[in-house]
């Protein structure tokens, strides 16, 4: 702002406070009356003559306000999508991880589901008739057993 321009401005703003100090006061009150349309031709003037820089400076703080929002917003985007990103790649290595686990469990059930079948193989093996021994099949039928259904029947003692 130019010297002369600065001077132009205070001038202006000057009749204005003059204007003001110079009304009339409300008879019982604090206020004044003031011509409105001359109050408002000083305001017009003294904004017209403000400077172009002044007018860009506010511009540019508006702007800067709007850009600060907006990369806010794409600043709290880029941390949602990075968060997002981040859940997808722990939930797939949770998933990979309890399928290692599983995998893992099934070979060690299918071992041990190989021994149980060799085991019980080897006890069913049956004799030849004329080996068995005919003491053992004696004592065998011999040997009593409980019978839960039978104890239950009314009229029989468990």
């Amino acid at each position: 702002m130019s010297e002369a321009e600065s001077r132009h401005l205070e001038g202006l703003l000057e009749q204005l406070r003059d204007l003001v100090e110079a009304a009339r006061t409300m008879p019982m009150s604090a206020s004044v009356l003031v011509n409105r349309d001359e109050a408002v031709e000083l305001i017009n003037r003294a904004l017209g003559s403000l400077p172009a820089e002044l007018r860009h400076a506010r511009w540019l703080l508006k702007e800067r306000q709007e850009y600060l929002v907006r990369e806010a917003r794409r600043a709290a985007q880029q941390v949602i999508a990075d968060a997002e990103a981040e859940a997808r790649r722990l939930h797939h290595a949770a998933e990979d991880y309890v399928d290692a686990r599983l995998a893992a469990l099934e070979g060690l059930l299918d071992k041990t589901m190989t021994g149980v079948r060799k085991g019980r193989d080897r006890l069913a093996v049956e004799l030849p008739p004329e080996e068995e021994d005919h003491d053992a099949a004696e004592e065998r039928e011999e040997i009593p057993v409980f019978d839960q259904d039978e104890a239950r029947q009314p009229g029989k003692a468990p």
